[in-house]
């Protein structure tokens, strides 16, 4: 049986992750060095903030893609990392999800979004591998996403690493932006997490660290139905990358895989940035 790639669950957080140190930077970087020792063909990305109308989805067929200008962060932290698109890959992921019904498209104008490139650069700051951008679709049905992970899964048999960013807890109108705004500090905690997000927090941690394959998806699905779901996600966007993840990672084959809460930081009090990962790499021969 082929080996089959990690796949991670990155909560992104607020724009300030980009450039300040923290322990998911620090976890970040630790699955970029693994995934490089390993030789990895390229990355597979769905981030949060690129969605598709109707019932469409789009994979970014842009050559030479921009960057969308981030806040509060220091331009020299992203402005001159290359970005390195996988078109061929792309092309190929845009036919497996053809085949499987999606209507799927390449769209050769989109510019990447800081939810994406600021996990490529924490992970790989020397340079950005080859990368497969795709668009969650703006229905935001959990099953049609998991789908999406469950199309592309097998392309982890051929060394892709499947990556999802969104948020654990990510509610932008339940957070506390004041000590970020007048003193660009994200992560004061003038009062502890209120309960709905240390809640809903342990949810999910529990989904991904006590079950594995089938049941993992069922689970992931079940948690947008958690009685403390809206108030962990006003809107809908960062919780369909877990989506997608779990459907990459959530196969029969995956009944035995580990999930793991490899880092996590709190921010604007009520932003819970958990990073998640599911299975783990063969150790490398010495």
């Amino acid at each position: 049986m082929a080996s089959l790639t990690p796949v991670h669950f990155f909560s992104h957080g607020s724009t300030m992750m980009l450039g300040e140190e923290s322990e998911s930077a620090d976890y970040w970087k630790k699955c970029g060095d693994e995934a490089l020792a390993r030789n990895i063909q390229g990355v597979i990305i769905m981030g949060a903030h690129w969605d598709a109308l109707n019932d469409s989805i789009q994979l970014s067929t842009n050559p030479t893609p921009g960057k969308s200008p981030v806040a509060y962060v220091n331009p020299e932290k992203y402005i001159n990392y290359t970005l390195t698109p996988d078109l061929p890959t792309t092309n190929r992921c845009i036919t497996l999800l053809k085949n499987e019904g999606f209507n799927v498209t390449g769209n050769p104008t989109f510019d990447w979004i800081h939810d994406v490139y600021l996990i490529l650069i924490r992970m790989f700051p020397s340079g950005c591998p080859p990368t497969t951008l795709i668009s969650a679709n703006a229905r935001y049905d959990p099953h049609f996403h998991m789908k999406m992970g469950a199309t592309l899964r097998p392309l982890r048999k051929e060394n892709f690493l499947i990556i999802g960013t969104g948020g654990a807890v990510h509610n932008l109108y339940r957070n506390r932006w004041a000590p970020m705004l007048k003193f660009r500090d994200n992560f004061a905690m003038e009062t502890p997490p209120e309960d709905w997000a240390l809640e809903f927090r342990q949810a999910v941690e529990d989904v991904i660290t006590k079950t594995s394959g089938v049941q993992l998806r069922r689970a992931m699905t079940r948690l947008m139905k958690h009685p403390r779901f809206r108030d962990a996600h006003a809107t809908d966007d960062h919780f369909m990358a877990a989506l997608f993840v779990a459907g990459a990672a959530g196969d029969e084959e995956d009944a035995d895989a580990e999930g793991v809460l490899g880092a996590e930081s709190w921010e604007l009090t009520n932003m819970c940035n958990s990073q998640f990962t599911f299975g783990k790499w063969k150790e490398i021969a010495v």
